[in-house]
């Protein structure tokens, strides 16, 4: 992935991706490719990579306008940074791209319908900006994601739109804010397969709470994992011991909504939760075991604390139905002084030790 700009993939696979690759396809891809790499089940996928981003923007030609109208910007003001943020995405997303672009991505999305057995396979079209999910600068969800877009006309429009998302007025201060030049950001931007999710969320390889290593914590919901990440619902929570993976703590929340897809028009939709799955537990134990497994792999492959979303996928059967849609560094607690305070001792092998001592099985 080296060389002159003329020798650099306009669009490449995911499992072409490192944790290296992030100039080339931004903080998300990379993870994705790393993942894929290291034999975590990551659903697949291609990127349009920030050399397809400059070409397109080249092409465009509309760069100079964009650098006048945030020059001098005032981010505290703001009906004028959302004005200027409206313009700039107008004009973004009524740039055609090049026939060669368009050509590329339409053949590269032909053949991840063709591997994924499905005619115009639904995908997730995601942002994955250069300077997102790096240590000590959290721009995670900066950027925007359309879910479950099918077909290569709309694939292509919402590329488009993922581009215009690098100057949402909320990214556009962050980057202000934090002393970032936009004159060296680029944008790559994934598309994925959708993973039909009966349950989805977040899980952290250390307490998010507390910054405790020794456990993992995962948050779940029916359906997809939207309503975790939003926040719209209180998810289901379990701690895990890192260790044993013994399920030490489970709160079992009353789930009011979850989201789905609408089969007759392939849109995310909201719907109410029947009363009688409200309190009922979304994630078995056997997943949640096979989840925080997995989290301790990423975790080992990565040497660090990690943040992670994921999904169960309705339409495959258990022992391949959990993917990993995403995993950054954890960036709150990973820099402090490490916590441990795991079940009725203080560490991971405090608690082996105490159930060993009350005749608990540990496995």
């Amino acid at each position: 992935m080296k060389g002159a700009n003329t020798e650099l993939p306009l669009v490449c696979w995911l499992e072409d991706c490192r944790k290296d690759s992030t100039p080339l396809v931004g903080g998300k891809c990379s993870s994705l490719g790393e993942m894929i790499n290291a034999g975590i089940r990551v659903p697949p996928g291609f990127a349009l990579t920030t050399e397809g981003y400059r070409r397109f923007m080249a092409g465009a030609g509309i760069g100079r306008e964009i650098q006048s109208l945030l020059a001098g910007l005032d981010t505290q003001d703001m009906d004028a940074l959302e004005k200027t943020s409206e313009t700039i995405r107008g004009m973004i997303e009524a740039q055609p791209l090049s026939t060669e672009l368009e050509d590329l991505i339409a053949e590269y999305y032909r053949k991840l319908s063709l591997r994924c057995c499905l005619p115009a396979a639904p995908v997730a079209v995601r942002s994955s900006a250069t300077a997102e999910d790096l240590v000590g600068a959290s721009f995670a969800g900066q950027q925007d994601t359309y879910l479950w877009i099918r077909g290569a006309d709309e694939v292509l429009h919402h590329i488009r739109r993922c581009i215009s998302s690098l100057y949402t007025g909320r990214a556009i201060a962050y980057r202000a804010n934090q002393k970032f030049d936009d004159a060296l950001l680029a944008i790559s931007v994934g598309v994925q397969k959708m993973a039909n999710s009966f349950t989805a969320g977040v899980m952290f390889t250390l307490h998010p709470g507390n910054g405790d290593r020794s456990v993992i914590v995962i948050d779940s919901n029916y359906g997809f994992g939207e309503s975790v990440v939003s926040g719209e619902v209180t998810p289901d929570n379990f701690i895990v011991n890192k260790v044993t993976l013994d399920i030490l703590e489970r709160t079992i929340s009353q789930k009011d909504i979850y989201y789905t897809v609408d089969t007759k028009n392939q849109t995310n939709q909201v719907i109410d939760v029947p009363p009688e799955r409200q309190k009922v537990q979304s994630l078995m134990d056997d997943e949640i075991t096979a989840l925080a497994w997995m989290g301790k792999q990423i975790e080992k492959h990565y040497g660090r604390p990690m943040d992670i979303e994921w999904a169960v996928d309705k339409d495959l059967p258990f022992g391949g139905n959990i993917f990993i849609l995403q995993a950054r560094p954890e960036t709150v607690w990973s820099e402090k002084r490490k916590t441990n305070t795991a079940g009725k001792g203080t560490s991971a092998m405090d608690y082996i030790l105490a159930s060993m001592l009350e005749g608990k099985k540990l496995s």
